[in-house]
């Protein structure tokens, strides 16, 4: 940084830099994890907001800002199944919207906690959440202050969601040992498989014990855009709280979270707060005074946009795309000899070579250092998978062949090398 450097020279330098110091994400044949190749119109979002670089903080100052993101959360909103009384914000990923549903548990579970904290409870907060969830909750409990001990995580089906029984269990053990629960955080789509907690009984039992039910919805979220698989959501709009990532299924650019709550109004008394030198603290208009964050970037643009060009329709399709092309690969793994482990539903595909003892690390070595594909190596119900997930727009039928090829090829080889 001592000698000034043309710009045209840094900026080659940093997409050299990337270009081979990245997984590339973007890539048809990356099938790690969320984020894939966002929408151009995504892309030209965040050069609009960089070049006017407007402060979301208060709607005196950008109103146009603030009402493009307000129309959009309304948007997603509706196509949720949300009444009337909705809303929400834009978050920078899942983890802030989850922290932000755990806030809003807290704060409505007793009167006291805006004040007191976990000290306005008679025992120790307590959250549900399944063993296979994003395991970010254990940072958010710590960041909320009532511990990562607070955090329960419940046992799975045998199909990667939530069990019911030992939820309820763990709800009454709690409640005998003088503990408090507040939340149950609900998965729909979970990161290593793709499985939907059940949603409706999910609501059940937290209206049994008044709980606050929040669904983790980050990356099957994108499944409203589809009328054909929103199916799979079933219950999802009964939920008091709600997160998606609009970067990981709806071709937004990285940082296109969305905070969505039944009863908006709630948000206003979780970050109440006034400061002389802010212009405004109106919860009906400021943003500020509605979120985790003061300071924010124009992020919603990158879903306006896409929505904006594409629609639900255009969107819809691509979910759909992704959908017929993870079917795709489960077939023809199966052929291979290949056992699918997973339920259908979701873009994933988690899959256990043809003979027990190859090692599924070994074939995601071997698979990455071709250099050709990249998969990740992920666990359900305690068997190690190889893990495919598919999100990106420009991935066709010849990828996922040449995926389901490379598998076979490397598991066989492996066979043969014992």
């Amino acid at each position: 940084f001592s000698v000034p450097q043309p710009l045209p020279e840094t900026v080659r330098w940093v997409a050299d830099a990337l270009q081979t110091g990245l997984v590339q994400t973007t890539h048809p044949r990356y099938y790690g994890l969320f984020n894939g190749r966002a929408a151009l119109a995504a892309e030209v979002a965040d050069r609009v907001a960089a070049a006017f670089n407007p402060q979301l903080s208060v709607w005196s100052h950008a109103p146009a800002a603030v009402d493009i993101e307000r129309h959009t959360i309304s948007a997603v909103s509706v196509r949720l199944g949300y009444g009337p009384t909705a809303g929400g914000h834009f978050t920078s990923g899942g983890s802030e919207a989850n922290y932000t549903g755990l806030l809003c548990a807290l704060t409505r579970a007793h009167a006291g906690f805006d004040e007191l904290g976990a000290r306005a409870f008679d025992g120790p907060p307590r959250v549900y959440a399944s063993r296979d969830s994003h395991l970010a909750w254990l940072k958010i409990a710590h960041q909320a202050g009532i511990g990562r001990g607070a955090i329960r995580l419940i046992a799975t089906d045998g199909r990667g969601r939530m069990d019911l029984n030992a939820l309820r269990l763990a709800i009454e053990t709690d409640l005998r040992a003088g503990d408090v629960p507040v939340m149950i955080a609900a998965t729909a789509g979970t990161t290593n498989a793709g499985a939907v907690d059940p949603l409706r009984e999910c609501r059940m039992v937290a209206d049994q014990h008044g709980l606050w039910l929040h669904v983790d919805a980050a990356w099957g979220g994108g499944l409203i855009a589809s009328t054909r698989a929103r199916g799979l959501l079933e219950g999802i709009e009964r939920a008091d709280s709600i997160t998606i990532d609009a970067h990981k299924w709806l071709a937004a650019t990285m940082g296109t979270g969305m905070f969505l709550v039944r009863d908006a109004t709630l948000l206003a008394r979780v970050f109440r707060v006034a400061a002389s030198y802010m212009p405004a603290s109106d919860p009906g208009l400021d943003p500020y005074v509605n979120s985790v964050q003061w300071s924010r970037r124009f992020a919603g643009l990158r879903l306006f946009t896409t929505l904006a060009t594409a629609g639900w329709d255009g969107l819809g399709r691509h979910i759909e795309r992704c959908l017929e092309l993870a079917h795709r690969l489960e077939s023809r793994l199966r052929a291979s000899g290949w056992a699918i482990v997973n339920d259908a539903g979701m873009a994933v595909v988690c899959a256990t070579p043809p003979t027990a003892s190859v090692s599924v690390d070994g074939i995601i070595a071997d698979l990455h250092a071709k250099g050709q594909h990249w998969c990740s190596r992920a666990m359900f119900e305690d068997q190690a998978v190889v893990r495919a997930c598919i999100t990106n727009s420009t991935t066709n039928e010849a990828d996922v062949e040449a995926l389901a090829k490379a598998l076979h090829v490397l598991a066989r080889a492996r066979v043969e090398l014992r």
